[in-house]
């Protein structure tokens, strides 16, 4: 199954296995588990630490194996074959179970490891999923630190029937111990945050005792990582407070457009963002929820910003970078049937709906899009516009219309999202050139109708434009002198990677320049 090059590399990476590891395979006589069997074989033969067995008689999903230390409990299981984005959730898999260190921080290691209960975790995953490595990765390294947790990572759409009697219909989807405990991406500080139950109090305890910031940025996608970057750059003291570091690049597929970098995905961009904010020094302080900002009261003052938390931070400038999230239809029954049906990652969420009837809500390039990979999984899809024409580019709606699986709809106004069961069964629209109103039985709905700014949080202390992004000037300044924005949640025009990245290298030289112009609170006492 490996390519030559493949094998070489992974060869290479196995030299890394300290201790022993078995690979344990749980077989039938389906075409799936011969492939798996090769791929075992082949791992198998790349490192003397690595051995392979057969147990026909666990009482396990078949096709699967388990990767174990042997003469311990420490182990993980993948249901299915791990390849596509997950290749490399099996890679390390390995590696740590052979006793490889993990890159994870040693306070969140110690976190893991004082976590006591008993965790069976489960996650369903699609092998064209770029989130769900980030779950199944975590999962499995919480399960090689501590004996109490155990994980198995199962490709949804080989194991169909189990799916549909679970009525998974997003992935990642996780359980813990046989109930529903999760969906979408999580980070390992967010899983391990969630079942510590006193890290909210003991976060906001050390945020609390930080000293105040020269530049401390909010958001902590590319507008916000080139803005930290380059104040650190500058020598002044910079902190990073972020919901998600990487914002909603992580959920990208590909990425074309992004200039001198002709191909690159959303989740390789970040881990690359993030390497480069850790050059310098920057504290980054990932999974911390901004709710208020209070602006300083007199000129050089502080600019404060509290936290969901409870814990409150402090800085001389602040540049706003939160970003943006999918915009919502706001129509009945979508907010009911959300990951029931209702998706907005059909990268993420499509092989779940193979052979399925779907919608695409949306013409722009992001739906068209959608729709043209769709095509290749479901059965048929429906594409809905509510304008008399598609916005998307010429060459994407040739190939759309190419398709004989699809079906285009204007002038076509979604009024709602039904279902049964639980789970969506149609949705219902209005020919807005007649007023006639039609219902289309289907499994699935893909929303793909743009972006609306993260910025609830600022309303009423900074000016907002009628869509509630931030107003700045042509140096990204805000109505608050010392407070900062840049990327898609500004007024600035097109929201693109490189134009959030080049507005945040702005905002903070903007902020370098309101700090040399200003005195430090300190200062104006002494000079008092």
């Amino acid at each position: 199954m490996l390519d030559a090059n493949l094998k070489e590399q992974l060869k290479g990476y196995l030299a890394n296995v300290r201790e022993p590891v078995e690979l344990v395979a749980t077989l039938d006589d389906g075409a799936k588990s011969r492939e798996l069997l090769e791929l075992l074989q082949e791992i198998d033969a790349l490192s003397d630490n690595i051995s392979l067995r057969d147990d026909a008689d666990a009482d396990v999903r078949r096709p699967s194996f388990a990767i174990n230390r042997v003469g311990t409990d420490i182990g993980v299981r993948f249901a299915g074959i791990p390849m596509g984005h997950e290749f490399t959730s099996l890679v390390l898999a390995l590696l740590q179970v052979g006793g490889h260190p993990s890159k994870a921080s040693e306070e969140v290691i110690e976190q893991i490891r004082c976590l006591d209960g008993e965790f069976e975790f489960e996650t369903y995953f699609s092998l064209s999923c770029q989130n769900c490595p980030d779950v199944v990765q975590a999962l499995n390294l919480m399960s090689v630190l501590n004996p109490k947790i155990r994980h198995t990572a199962i490709d949804g759409a080989l194991f169909q029937d189990e799916v549909e009697q679970r009525e998974v219909m997003a992935v990642p989807s996780v359980y813990l111990n046989g109930e529903s405990w999760g969906q979408g991406r999580m980070t390992l500080e967010e899983i391990v945050a969630r079942l510590d139950t006193r890290s909210d109090e003991k976060e906001a305890e050390k945020i609390n005792q930080k000293d105040p910031f020269e530049v401390l940025v909010i958001g902590g996608g590319p507008a916000g990582s080139s803005a930290a970057i380059y104040a650190a750059r500058k020598g002044i003291s910079t902190g990073i407070a972020a919901e998600r570091f990487g914002g909603q690049v992580a959920d990208t597929m590909g990425i074309e457009n992004l200039i001198s970098v002709t191909y690159t995905e959303g989740p390789k961009l970040v881990s690359a963002m993030e390497q480069h904010v850790k050059e310098y020094d920057v504290d980054i302080m990932n999974m911390q929820r901004a709710e208020k900002l209070i602006p300083a009261a007199q000129k050089g003052g502080l600019h404060e910003v509290r936290l969901a938390n409870g814990g409150s931070l402090k800085a001389r400038s602040v540049i706003l970078s939160t970003g943006a999230r999918w915009r919502q239809m706001g129509v009945p029954g979508e907010e009911e049937y959300r990951n029931k049906g209702v998706a907005y990652c059909p990268h993420c969420d499509g092989p779940l709906f193979k052979g399925k009837r779907v919608a695409v809500i949306g013409g722009g390039n992001s739906g068209v899009e959608a729709a043209i990979d769709l095509a290749g999984i479901v059965g048929h899809v429906t594409l809905i516009e509510f304008a008399a024409d598609m916005r998307a580019d010429d060459v994407l709606q040739k190939k759309l219309r190419s398709l004989k699986n699809v079906e285009i709809i204007t002038s076509g106004q979604t009024t709602e999202v039904t279902g049964e069961n639980g789970k969506v069964n149609g949705l219902n629209y209005t020919d807005r050139n007649t007023g006639e109103n039609h219902h289309i039985s289907l499994e699935g709905v893909f929303v793909q109708i743009g972006l609306v700014p993260n910025t609830e949080w600022l309303k009423g202390d900074i000016e907002l434009s009628q869509h509630g992004e931030i107003i700045v000037n042509d140096r990204a300044e805000t109505s608050i002198p010392g407070v900062f924005a840049a990327g898609d949640a500004t007024t600035v025009p097109y929201k693109q990677i490189v134009i959030s990245m080049g507005e945040g290298s702005k905002a903070a030289l903007s902020a370098f320049d309101f700090l040399i112009r200003n005195s430090a609170p300190d200062e104006e006492d002494n000079a008092a």
